[in-house]
């Protein structure tokens, strides 16, 4: 626990940022989930479009890396493409 009040202060921002973050990483692995889960190729496209805006944001944000955020929006797409062919 540390004594020095900056460092109180940075471990009260350090906590925040990662419940912050923990929530934002849920949401985009429950958006993911609803397009690999969807039935139809309209309501995948629908759940995949939203699901890449989420994803692009956290790749803005520095969430994820911005290659690892292109890779995972390359997957979802070939998923969706597979459900329509």
């Amino acid at each position: 626990m540390p004594n020095i009040k900056s460092a109180k202060k940075r471990m009260e921002i350090s906590r925040s940022a990662r419940l912050k973050n923990r929530a934002e990483r849920s949401r985009i692995r429950t958006a993911m989930k609803k397009v690999r889960e969807a039935t139809t190729a309209d309501e995948a496209q629908t759940r995949l479009v939203e699901a890449q805006r989420i994803l692009d944001r956290a790749g803005t944000r520095r969430l994820y890396h911005p290659n690892a955020v292109a890779r995972l929006k390359g997957q979802l797409q070939r998923h969706v493409n597979g459900i329509t062919a």
